[in-house]
């Protein structure tokens, strides 16, 4: 007894005829790219997924998702924000900088002051940049020159930025009737060159977070010494800080672009 043959087209007949094109309408499915006849989205139709389009790494291999472009500037975005109103307490005498002053009376010469002053010295040009300047030619042994140069021009950015606010907020120091302590450029020193280099020997290193919390807890010695010897007024630190932050985060964004277009070796 013979079977009755059934119809083409129904669901689950791999030897069902492909649809005929109508006028008006793509095809939904193509023939695959190896001429292998299994069908796959049309190149031109986005995935129905939540995620969307993955990127796809060196070889074609699936990538990670899209990075979220807009946490860095959110970042950015709030640390000139709170630098911009640290700047405008500390120049018009607000009750930030009472509270500054107050908290700078109350911690001044505490602790060892040899120990204050050789943290503050790391925050000194003879010491932070022959760190970032080991880092950058270790950067241009690997091939990184991009990522080098960007650590370069973002160190050489630093007195471009301090020094006119110096003369602008005009500050007295701690301990002194001199002018031109707002903001600190000890901290702004230590910050940058500490956080380029961390940024250029972070791939290189299996724990990454090392190299950036070295750097973080480099520039908070810094800060911590300034302020214990005198040196500078809390809020200089912290405004330092928040400007060269945002500055940093510039910085890390061009050498992430830098190395996606940088082939590995």
């Amino acid at each position: 007894m013979r079977e009755t043959p059934r119809p083409q087209g129904t669901a689950g007949d791999s030897r069902a005829e492909h649809p005929q094109p109508c006028p008006g309408r793509a095809l939904a499915h193509t023939t695959g790219a190896s001429g292998s006849g299994t069908p796959h989205r049309s190149d031109g139709r986005p995935p129905h997924t939540p995620r969307g389009a993955r990127y796809t790494g060196q070889g074609g291999r699936p990538g990670t998702s899209p990075p979220v472009p807009g946490r860095p500037a959110f970042l950015f975005a709030t640390l000139l924000g709170v630098f911009a109103v640290i700047t405008w307490q500390v120049a018009s005498g607000g009750p930030l900088r009472r509270l500054d002053e107050r908290i700078d009376r109350a911690v001044t010469g505490r602790g060892p002051s040899a120990l204050a002053e050789v943290l503050a010295d790391l925050g000194s040009m003879p010491v932070a940049l022959p760190v970032l300047a080991v880092a950058i030619a270790y950067a241009l042994r690997r091939g990184l020159r991009r990522q080098a140069l960007i650590a370069a021009v973002t160190m050489a950015v630093v007195p471009l930025l301090i020094v006119p606010l110096k003369d602008w907020i005009a500050r007295p120091g701690p301990l002194e009737a001199a002018t031109g302590y707002y903001p600190s450029g000890h901290t702004a020193t230590a910050m940058v060159a500490y956080g380029t280099a961390a940024l250029l020997l972070s791939p290189s290193v299996r724990r990454r977070w090392l190299m950036p919390a070295a750097a973080g807890a480099l520039t908070a010695a810094t800060g911590i010494g300034l302020v214990l010897h005198g040196y500078h007024w809390p809020l200089d630190v912290l405004a330092s800080c928040c400007l060269c932050g945002a500055l940093l985060v510039v910085s890390s964004t061009g050498m992430r672009r830098s190395s996606s277009r940088t082939p590995r070796r």
